[in-house]
């Protein structure tokens, strides 16, 4: 079968786990058989790159385009709000995009076409210019490009594009009362893209949920399919069954946080909790960069258990997961899923995370680890307090992290998505 990808995020351009996953299961679907083409964007150096270029990397034939637009997805969230604003605007129905993806797409003639994540390079060109041309679409929800402009639900992350200014001001956090530019675009993105693709996968509950709540893709066959994951770690060798055995034997209890560090990932809740603690024999180990850093790090300051390592090797991030006797993963926004939750169940290492979006369906309180409300930092603080107490209980609940996680096997998500695609082709 020869399968499209589109995606406005793909390697070596990074924003976070997307593009990982796209590039793994492009990778899996090619050495299925499959004849796979990905068409992505990047950076603007010269108006040549309104042209696409082609280039093949692991037998997969990659286009890459510069979408016309005021800045480039790569710079424009560093950019006013009212600049991210026009931005939007611009790339809602992207009328550069539309031409170029039909030109690609009716050279390339794919069996089906797998949209991803589509800001930056106009979800609604997208959308219309595959049914245009009658071909077959599934698309995998990423976040909630489609209901908010910032993709995040939450007010005040990074690269928000919600004018805080005036009346149109939204208070900071999970937003629960869209303003009327964000309800605007809402109906506009309903309007154009609410029924397009013909199957919609969605890795957790509470993402296809919301979605449906808001009137979109109610004619689309829809199916919740955690994303998957390699249990043989290619990077340093190891056996899957050696990932519970950590490298580290000692008397510390060692927490530990992988993310951005932002507002958003709520690391103030963790420090918070973890400063309350007095048992020197914890630390907190912080893995990540973003905006808020030296925020944390100010909070953090005169504790010498809390240590930032910054933005790390994908190496050495394996053995912070082996070695570390819990994750917590605190976000205040709704995580789609959470493939550190994935990651860090498949070293063995059970994890704490907040009861918001997806992370629920990965976390099985007291089996596999423990869920708490977002920012309660007395609940976290309570959970902390109970694995130092009780540390024999870190043992079962990793074994149930590895068993948890099984299910998620990247051959088993490749073969579900392989019943996709024959499915819709077959429609």
């Amino acid at each position: 079968m020869k399968i499209c990808m589109i995606s406005s995020v793909f390697p070596p351009y990074s924003f976070g786990g997307v593009e990982t996953h796209i590039k793994k299961i492009s990778e899996y679907l090619e050495k299925d058989g499959n004849e796979v083409v990905i068409i992505t964007l990047k950076p603007y150096t010269s108006i040549e790159d309104l042209k696409p270029s082609i280039e093949i990397r692991d037998k997969i034939k990659i286009y890459r385009f510069y979408p016309l637009n005021i800045y480039s997805r790569y710079s424009i969230l560093k950019k006013p709000s009212i600049i991210i604003g026009l931005w939007f605007m611009l790339d809602f129905w992207n009328i550069h995009s539309y031409f170029v993806l039909k030109d690609i797409l009716k050279k390339e003639n794919p069996d089906i076409v797998h949209t991803h994540h589509l800001i930056g390079i106009s979800p609604s060109a997208v959308f219309n210019v595959v049914k245009n041309l009658n071909l077959p679409l599934v698309h995998t929800l990423h976040g909630y490009s489609l209901l908010c402009p910032n993709a995040y639900l939450y007010c005040g992350s990074g690269g928000c594009a919600c004018p805080n200014t005036f009346i149109f001001r939204n208070s900071e956090g999970v937003c629960k009362k869209p303003n009327i530019i964000c309800k605007m675009y809402q109906s506009l993105s309903r309007y154009f893209n609410r029924s397009k693709p013909d199957f919609v996968i969605s890795p957790s509950k509470f993402v296809l949920d919301i979605h449906l709540k808001n009137d979109f893709f109610k004619t689309s066959k829809k199916k919740v399919l955690c994303h998957g994951i390699e249990l043989y770690n290619n990077l340093n060798n190891l056996k899957f069954n050696d990932f519970n055995k950590k490298t580290i034997i000692n008397d510390n209890l060692n927490v530990l946080f992988v993310g951005r560090l932002e507002k958003s990932k709520g690391v103030s809740t963790l420090i918070e909790a973890f400063k309350e603690l007095s048992m020197s024999n914890i630390k907190l180990h912080v893995v990540g960069d973003g905006t808020y850093k030296s925020v944390l790090e100010n909070l953090s300051k005169n504790d010498e258990r809390i240590i930032f390592y910054g933005k790390i090797p994908t190496e050495e991030l394996q053995k912070f997961y082996r070695s570390c006797d819990v994750v917590v993963v605190p976000s205040l926004w709704h995580e789609t899923l959470g493939i550190v939750i994935q990651e860090s169940f498949r070293a063995g290492t059970p994890v704490i995370g907040s009861m918001m979006g997806g992370i629920p369906d990965l976390i099985e309180d007291g089996y596999n680890g423990f869920l708490f409300e977002a920012g309660d930092v007395n609940k976290l603080k309570y959970i902390l307090e109970y694995l130092i107490n009780n540390r024999p209980i870190l043992k079962k609940l990793g074994e149930n992290a590895i068993k948890s996680i099984k299910k998620h096997e990247m051959s088993c998500y490749i073969k579900n998505l392989e019943r996709i695609y024959e499915e819709v082709v077959r429609q």
